[in-house]
């Protein structure tokens, strides 16, 4: 008899479960032994043992610990908590309770009822309290302590409705927001464990000084002061005070009463007569820059560095404030400017490192406060040149640049200052870039930039120079020839700076004057066209320029340049023939040529990138040259579309240059394509151009011949494409037959092309030849449309209208349903297609 299992192995599992049972019984007996002694024991509970023990379960291969029937029971709730919970509930509704006894019982009792009543509740209220927090009933005593506040204000307006109903209100509620101030104060000094009383101690010192204010009647600057000295107090409380609710209640309030008192002063500092009248307004706001650099010094970082910034705006606008008072209109932003930069002199005076900071931010921003007024008149100088696209060579205008601009009724006299401000600070940025490591070592205990800053300092000095520079003229409002004159030496200073900055590894400050010339090289270009003799002189300036700036920016001593020298060199490159295409543009307009007359000598330029192309060679910039010549030459196209005989002429120049351009191995592909076409379509245009009603007669001895040529070119080729041997022979004959065909009054013309075409599909099909079925396919379809519509109109106006719709419905219904057939013989003639040569 074999054993299933084995002896060794049943032996193995009945150990293992004996193992389990007993492993079982002690897991009882010691729970037997710890519920016996929970039940005699009157101490603390014993914890209960954890079963089994880790070795044994281990051992006996228990898969999890106790299950949770064997755990300890969950304690009660304790009775403290649930107490406290009643507790303030009753509180509440006792509050509700006090407040609507108040409210409408107050009325049925006499003056004496009234006080006893207010008296006794507001002094239960506020005795309470201790005894509850000796008894630990906190929450009780938080909500008795609420009660107790409010109990005092509804006290406060008893005491002025039955003891000084005729006093003024405003001065009243000062005396009493002060004396329920103290107060509470008191009440939370008394019992520090109450949380609320504090913090409503500084909220109701917030209203006194502001209401005794509005009592008075007094004007803006006393309110100034009243706010700022509230603001004083909470900046005191929030420093020295060590509850934080009562801090954080400080800060808000000196954020909004010293804010407010702030901007107040502001305003009667920007609205001063005179130096005189700024002096109060200066003296408050540098009031407030005092309060602030206090409570900067025991903020934390943050609310310090934001204290900086205050502090700085405040003293910049204190004493700019009185000093643009004496100046005129115009000159307020360089004073203001001034001022700000005077605050990067506190970065070594002993404010703390985070206060000292926001100086620094609080400078910043009075800085580009001061660029941004200066952007409107730059705006104007770069946008002002477009005008003249409506007045070319309308002659040199006569109110100087201003005129040319358009901009003769701006208020220039409140923006002459702009060019002044930008160029400060271009010469500050400029400095700070030259001197930067002296700066780094003045500013170092506080300050630590890197020279990400550095690279920043100079890129701005370039972008707000050029600009400084840019709005100069118009501010001086010089004469035209001398705007454009600066107008251009400032695009090649421009372009020089970007090429001496490019070749030292200046990326930032390259790309910035690149954007900078560019802007500039449109602003002048524009600016030119007013007049015929500025037209020559600038494109002309600027074509030698561009030329120039990429010839010098050419490395070819390095193998492999950075990607940035080759972008920029494209750029200049194909601005130089942009440049070229303008001059040929205005040559054609100075002859006194259409449009379409002058469109032979933009060919110039194609011809001329063609040549540098071909010199280039495998250069990064001949590609985008010669695309540029392209772009140029697809111009002179659309320019000729006025004059058929022109068009041709245009596109057959335009075939010469692609089959120029075909001779050099890496472009003979793509150019060699592109002259067949040019060639092909101007023999069209120039058919049609000639009146020529039988194209066939002069398009025959060209396809015969070229078919020929195809045939003998594939017997020594075979691997050659159908499209290169015989598509552009076809293409000369079939194409201008079918435009014939399709204006063809007669019979005879579609039938003899739709065989031809029907022929050369078949041989297409055949031979395996793609050019042949495609050109034959298209053309024969295309005759069979135009031979079958006027039969399918009429069907279609016989029939009821709404057989169009289901019939349309029904191709559809099919056409889905055999969608995936369909692309699958779609794909099939795909790939058939692409098989053939």
């Amino acid at each position: 008899m074999e054993h299933v299992p084995p002896p060794a192995e049943e032996l193995v599992i009945l150990d293992r479960e004996l193992a389990r049972l007993d492993l079982r019984r002690s897991q009882l007996l010691t729970r037997r032994t710890w519920l016996l002694s929970v039940l005699q024991a009157p101490g603390p509970r014993p914890a209960a043992p954890q079963f089994p023990p880790p070795a044994a379960r281990a051992w006996a291969g228990a898969p999890a610990p106790l299950a949770p029937p064997f755990a300890p029971p969950s304690p009660p709730v304790r009775t403290r908590s649930a107490q406290n919970v009643l507790l303030t509930l009753g509180g509440l509704l006792l509050t509700i309770a006090a407040i609507a006894f108040t409210l409408v019982s107050w009325g049925q009792m006499g003056i004496g009822g009234r006080s006893a009543v207010l008296t006794a509740v507001t002094a239960a209220a506020l005795a309470a309290p201790a005894v509850l927090l000796r008894r630990g009933l906190s929450a009780t005593a938080e909500a008795l302590g609420a009660l107790a506040s409010v109990l005092m204000v509804l006290d406060a307006v008893a005491l002025y409705l039955v003891a000084v109903p005729d006093t003024g209100g405003l001065g009243y509620a000062a005396a009493a927001s002060a004396v329920l101030a103290v107060l509470w104060a008191a009440y939370g000094l008394l019992l520090d464990r109450l949380r609320l009383p504090l913090p409503l101690a500084v909220v109701s010192a917030q209203l006194p000084l502001v209401l005794w204010a509005w009592a008075a009647e007094a004007d803006a600057l006393m309110f100034s002061v009243a706010l700022l000295a509230t603001a004083a107090v909470d900046c005191a409380i929030a420093v020295w005070f060590k509850g934080v609710a009562v801090r954080v209640t400080a800060c808000a309030g000196l954020c909004v009463t010293g804010g407010t008192g702030l901007l107040v002063a502001l305003v009667k500092s920007l609205s001063a007569g005179g130096p005189a009248g700024a002096v109060v307004p200066g003296v408050l706001l540098l009031m407030g820059a005092v309060i602030a650099l206090a409570g900067a010094r025991r903020a934390p970082a943050a609310l310090a560095v934001a204290a900086g910034v205050v502090a700085g705006l405040a003293g910049v606008a204190a004493v700019g404030g009185v000093l643009t008072a004496a100046v005129s209109d115009g000159w307020a932003v360089p004073v203001y400017l001034v001022c700000g930069g005077l605050l990067l002199l506190g970065v070594r005076a002993p404010l703390g490192s985070p206060a000292v900071r926001g100086l620094v931010w609080a400078a910043g921003s009075v800085t580009a406060a001061a660029v941004l007024f200066s952007a409107a008149p730059v705006a104007v100088a770069m946008v002002g040149p477009v005008a003249q696209l409506g007045r070319l060579w309308s002659g040199t205008p006569g109110a100087g640049v201003r005129g040319a601009l358009g901009a003769t009724d701006l208020p220039w006299q409140e923006m002459t200052a702009a060019p002044v401000v930008l160029l400060m600070v271009a010469a500050a940025l400029g400095s700070a870039y030259r001197s930067w490591e002296g700066l780094v070592r003045w500013a170092e205990p506080v300050l630590s930039p890197g020279p990400v800053w550095r690279t920043a300092a100079a890129t701005s000095a370039v972008l707000v120079g050029w600009a400084g520079l840019t709005v100069l003229p118009p501010a001086l409002n010089v004469s035209y020839t001398a705007a454009v004159s600066l107008q251009w030496m400032l695009v090649a200073v421009a372009v020089t700076v970007a090429s001496g900055a490019l070749r030292r590894g200046m990326t930032g400050v390259a790309v910035s004057a690149w954007v900078c010339a560019s802007a500039g090289a449109v602003d002048v270009a524009l600016l030119s066209l007013s007049s015929e003799p500025a037209t020559y002189a600038v494109f002309g300036a600027l074509l030698l320029l561009f030329a120039g700036a990429a010839t010098a920016v050419d490395t070819p001593g390095e193998p492999s340049r950075p990607a940035v020298f080759v972008t920029v060199q494209a750029v200049l490159a194909c601005a130089a023939m942009v440049c070229a295409a303008v001059l040929a543009v205005a040559f054609g307009a100075s002859m006194g040529l259409e449009a379409y007359e002058a469109a032979p000598v933009l060919l110039v330029v194609p011809a001329l990138t063609a040549g540098l192309g071909a010199r280039l060679k495998g250069h990064p910039v001949a590609l985008p040259l010669e695309l540029t010549g392209a772009a140029v030459g697809l111009a002179a196209v659309v320019a000729a579309l006025g004059d058929p005989a022109f068009l041709a002429l245009v596109l057959a120049l335009g075939g010469v240059l692609a089959a120029g351009t075909a001779l050099r191995p890496e472009r003979r592909e793509v150019a060699g394509y592109l002259a067949t076409g040019l060639f092909v379509l101007a023999s069209w245009v120039r058919l049609s151009a000639t009146g020529v009603s039988s194209p066939e007669a002069y398009t025959l001895p060209v396809t015969v011949p070229a078919l020929v040529i195809g045939v003998l070119r594939r017997r020594r080729d075979p691997a050659a494409s159908s499209w290169t041997a015989y598509g552009a022979g076809l293409a000369v004959t079939l194409v201008p037959a079918l435009f014939a065909a399709w204006v063809d009054p007669h019979w005879l013309r579609p039938l003899l092309l739709g065989v031809a075409a029907l022929v050369i599909t078949l041989l297409g099909a055949r031979l395996r030849l793609q050019a042949l079925l495609v050109l034959g396919g298209a053309v024969l379809a295309l005759d069979a449309v135009h031979e079958l519509a006027p039969y399918v109109v009429q069907v279609v106006g016989a029939m009821p209208r709404w057989v169009a719709p289901a019939l349309a419905g029904v191709l559809l219904l099919a056409v889905g349903a055999t969608y995936e057939k369909r692309l699958r013989d779609a794909r099939r003639l795909r790939d058939a297609l692409g098989r053939m040569r």
